[in-house]
């Protein structure tokens, strides 16, 4: 009897030895966030790129004015310290909440310094770079890669003369007239969120804005205000397909940015109170999932054929559009979709100094098959962006496979669904989903 008393006895000292640990740990964590977040903004003062949303307390934000130099030193210096206290507590605790969150500032906090270097133009071979701001190397392709591809989407294009005049001429039937972009994105839109709500419950306030704007780098960007609203903008100085409504529409809006943002903040800042999440840095491991999410989430909510048959039955109407044609359309966007990771080679051409901006063209009006005011803003976004452009295509399949791999297939929808709601709803990094996906 004795023995069991004492044993009993020991079990509840180290239940409450460990819940006091866990404790302290939590605290010491929640401190170093603060300061995570402090730093940001700090940074942010002067890189007017690097705050992409905050929605934290406003305490944390700088009092002071910033000085006339960048104080690129003091900066670095302070991250290194939050990312020795973080692998410190990441090494001594037992806990895996503990452990996740600490991880994950520690990779944000690696970008930190990546993108105070590259703000001071010191710069590193563009896969050094990536992997340091995104914890992704996106994999290199050759041009005859890219040729082999254009060759499949020569077959299939109507008509003589180049293959870019060819596509372009076949895309101009499904260019949407500018008086009707408004009314055909609000019935997008409304059709992305309608797909989504039916899978998710989301923040019964939450809601969007819908501008439109012109001379961006950009077709389309989502500002999180916080408290589960976004400014979704997009821009129409460049010409608008009828696809790229619903793109936009998913991508922007639902199940993309605005719901992983909203996800965040509801999940993790308001009903767990980590605020570290209440900053979201641009260049950043972040990046990586919110873009690949946002392309994947496209398929998530109109899987299959089912983006061509919407267009066709309901957005190329609206638009005053013939539908003549959309099914030999949508076959040669699903292969141009492939000539996406050449935009990936264009920026490691510019930035690494082996393309310049008329080799650069070339590559993008040939494989990318952007008309030149296209490929132009295309280099304008490469410029400001840099490595960030590997987010979107490589972002997008290791999106995909992870869910795939985690058994959220076509054949399972629902299951799908489930598991990109977890994945919107955590601390999340690329280097995470290729270990669960291996």
């Amino acid at each position: 009897m004795k023995k069991c008393i004492t044993l009993l006895l020991s079990v509840i000292l180290f239940a409450c030895s460990s819940s006091s640990e866990n404790e302290d740990y939590s605290t010491k964590l929640d401190s170093i966030s603060q300061e995570y977040l402090e730093l940001g903004l700090s940074i942010g003062a002067y890189d007017t790129d690097f705050v992409d949303a905050y929605y934290g307390p406003d305490s944390l934000k700088p009092s002071e004015g910033k000085s006339d130099t960048f104080p690129e030193a003091a900066f670095l210096s302070r991250a290194a310290a939050l990312k020795a206290q973080l692998q410190a507590l990441q090494k001594d605790t037992s806990n895996d909440t503990i452990a996740t969150r600490a991880d994950w500032m520690i990779y944000q906090l690696t970008a930190f310094e990546r993108r105070i270097k590259v703000f001071t133009q010191e710069f590193v071979p563009f896969d050094t770079e990536s992997k340091e701001l995104f914890d992704a190397t996106a994999p290199v392709y050759n041009e005859k890669h890219f040729q082999d591809l254009i060759s499949k989407l020569d077959r299939v294009l109507p008509g003589k003369g180049s293959i870019q005049e060819r596509y372009q001429k076949m895309a101009g039937n499904f260019l949407i007239p500018k008086n009707k972009i408004d009314t055909v994105f609000q019935t997008a839109i409304a059709e992305a969120r309608r797909r989504t709500l039916a899978h998710y419950k989301l923040p019964e306030n939450e809601t969007f804005e819908l501008e439109y704007v012109t001379d961006k780098p950009w077709s389309g960007y989502n500002w999180y205000k916080g408290n589960f609203h976004s400014l979704i903008q997009i821009n129409i100085s460049q010409p608008i397909f009828i696809e790229r409504a619903i793109d936009l529409a998913c991508h922007e809006g639902y199940p993309g940015h605005h719901v992983y943002n909203a996800l965040l903040e509801k999940n993790l800042f308001r009903d767990k109170d980590w605020i570290e999440v209440s900053l979201y840095p641009l260049f950043s491991p972040q990046s990586l999932i919110a873009e690949g999410s946002a392309n994947y989430g496209i398929s998530i909510a109109f899987p299959g054929k089912e983006q061509e048959q919407f267009c066709k039955d309901v957005l190329l109407p609206v638009a005053g559009l013939d539908t003549a044609g959309t099914s030999a359309y949508f076959n040669a966007l699903s292969l141009k979709s492939r000539l996406g990771y050449a935009r990936n080679e264009v920026a490691r051409g510019l930035l690494g100094g082996k393309m310049n901006e008329k080799e650069a063209q070339r590559w993008l009006e040939s494989y990318c098959l952007l008309p030149p005011k296209g490929a132009t803003d295309y280099i304008r976004f490469i410029r400001k962006y840099r490595s960030y452009v590997i987010n979107y295509n490589y972002g997008q399949d290791l999106v995909k496979n992870y869910i795939e791999s985690q058994g959220g297939t076509a054949n399972a929808p629902d299951l799908r669904w489930k598991l990109f709601r977890t994945l919107l709803s955590n601390q999340m990094r690329a280097g995470k989903l290729l270990e669960k996906t291996k």
